[in-house]
């Protein structure tokens, strides 16, 4: 019995986490860049300087720009969200507790996703931090938002992020020209990798729980990187002391940031 619930539990919890993972799980991975079946424990992502354009004589040879070229490390670690599955309870309420575990596991995985992202965000964000610890952030804080990226020649492509708190996000709904929909319509609430964003002055905001502390981040798409060793998986093995399926999902991933031009904290009172 055991083994004939095991082929079909392990083809179909496999696609259960993947689709929560997908829908409901991390909502920062969408928003950077990514290095897919990375082989090995670490990640290069590469760094092109900007170019200068010059001038040259009529007949003459032109003159290389010579770009810079460097890169960062990112360090996979591997992860884990276990669980027992009792096989009396596979019996009784097999699909309920296939779905929950799989929902779990996918959730855990998600936030686990996000807190590497937001960890290499805090750590190779530029110094400049806009905002203070005073107050809520207000419309000014936007401005200084959008000078600053625009200072630093960070396009403006549709990839600017802004992670909040649930806190800090609210906050902005004190802000009209955010909150009405006379400024921010409806071309402006575009969705991804299972959040809702509200798109203003250029800039993607979303609320995250993996955001906390009056430390927001402020970034573009390209300037932070995840490494992907091995996409969620899941293992469905039986355990006869336990006689229980051991539910295993995991994980190989690690984050750095790639620009620190393109990261900024962004600081509230919250």
């Amino acid at each position: 019995m055991a083994n004939t619930i095991n082929n079909a539990f392990i083809t179909q919890f496999e696609s259960e986490v993947h689709l929560a993972y997908q829908r409901m799980g991390s909502k920062l991975r969408n928003t950077v860049r990514q290095a897919n079946n990375v082989n090995g424990s670490t990640v290069k992502f590469q760094i092109i300087g900007k170019g200068a354009a010059n001038t040259k004589a009529r007949g003459a040879d032109v003159t290389a720009m010579e770009v810079a070229h460097s890169n960062v490390t990112a360090t996979l670690t591997d992860h884990y969200a276990p669980e027992y599955i009792d096989k009396l309870d596979e019996l009784k309420i097999n699909i309920d507790e296939r779905q929950a575990v799989a929902q779990s596991a996918a959730y855990a995985l998600g936030r686990k996703t996000d807190d590497l992202i937001t960890t290499a965000l805090d750590a190779g964000a530029n110094s400049t931090a806009i905002n203070d610890t005073a107050g809520a952030l207000v419309k000014a804080d936007f401005l200084t938002m959008f000078e600053t990226l625009g200072t630093a020649d960070i396009p403006e492509d549709g990839k600017r992020f802004l992670a909040l708190s649930p806190a800090a996000y609210a906050d902005l709904f004190n802000i009209t020209e955010f909150a009405s929909s006379d400024f921010v319509g409806d071309q402006n609430l575009p969705f991804a990798g299972g959040a809702s964003m509200k798109e203003f002055m250029g800039i993607k905001c979303f609320a995250t729980s993996s955001v906390a502390g009056g430390k927001n981040f402020l970034y573009h798409s390209s300037a932070i990187g995840l490494g992907v060793g091995s996409d969620v998986q899941t293992e469905v093995n039986y355990v006869a002391e336990k006689v229980a399926h051991l539910v295993t999902a995991h994980m190989s991933m690690g984050a750095v940031v790639i620009d620190a031009d393109g990261v900024y904290e962004v600081l509230d009172n919250n």
